[in-house]
């Protein structure tokens, strides 16, 4: 996993870039890894298990096959003529199976579920800054992240 370390200070709020206060004194900081998705930081603080991270890596590598993060520029891959990859597929029958995967596992969390499984899995947004967009109470987009993991993990059949 790639590693990009930096030091933040904490505050109420959550770490934020160190500050010198008022007389030269430096406040507490703390290390974070900017690389981690916040997933995988789950996942290594025991939040969840492998079957529900395997499924959230599953259901985000679906995501970036089916090219649906926004691009900022045009793309330059070769063009091939004769089809190479998996079971003899063509990249755009790729492209469109794993966007197929993707709209069913996000049809089988169910709805309401989506906007966490997108903010957390996919756009790699931190879980209070889901929960403060979202509405919701503090603590409480975890638990909804679990169970939205837990039907993701049935459709693609992870045991």
């Amino acid at each position: 996993m790639k590693r990009e370390l930096v030091e933040r200070e904490l505050t109420t709020e959550g770490p934020r870039r160190s500050r010198m206060q008022a007389g030269g004194r430096v406040t507490r900081t703390v290390t974070v890894n900017l690389a981690e998705s916040p997933l995988s930081w789950l996942h290594a603080r025991g939040h969840l298990d492998d079957r529900l991270f395997d499924a959230g890596e599953k259901l985000r590598g679906d995501y970036e096959r089916a090219q649906l993060p926004p691009s900022i520029t045009m793309r330059w891959d070769p063009v091939r003529v004769k089809s190479t990859g998996e079971r003899g597929l063509s990249p755009s029958e790729r492209q469109i199976a794993a966007r197929q995967r993707f709209d069913g596992a996000i049809g089988a969390a169910g709805r309401g579920l989506e906007d966490i499984l997108w903010r957390v899995v996919c756009a790699g947004e931190a879980l209070p800054e889901a929960e403060k967009t979202l509405g919701w109470p503090a603590r409480s987009g975890k638990l909804v992240l679990r169970i939205a993991l837990e039907r993701v993990a049935e459709f693609y059949r992870i045991v």
